[in-house]
């Protein structure tokens, strides 16, 4: 299985490629699972979508609210169930 990577382009214009594990729409918003590797041991991130309707580009940010990150977690654990996220 091919994983989808994307580039991201922080504030000061640096870019970083993440790795697309699984996408969730929880509440209404859209959430990504990125990793920064396509292989095993890779530090995970669940990213934000914060774009407006009918905005060209999506933008995402971290979730870094303990709560929110593990329910999150949990949503994401039952999409992956055959993958250990650690917190």
């Amino acid at each position: 299985m091919k994983i989808e990577s994307i580039v991201f382009t922080d504030e000061n214009g640096e870019e970083k490629e993440f790795y697309v594990e699984c996408d969730a729409r929880v509440a209404g918003r859209n959430y990504l699972l990125v990793t920064d590797s396509p292989d095993g041991d890779a530090e995970a991130l669940i990213l934000r979508d914060i774009s407006e309707d009918g905005e060209a580009e999506a933008r995402y940010v971290p979730v870094t609210e303990d709560a929110e990150l593990a329910a999150l977690m949990k949503v994401f654990e039952e999409l992956l169930e055959d993958t250990d996220i650690e917190a």
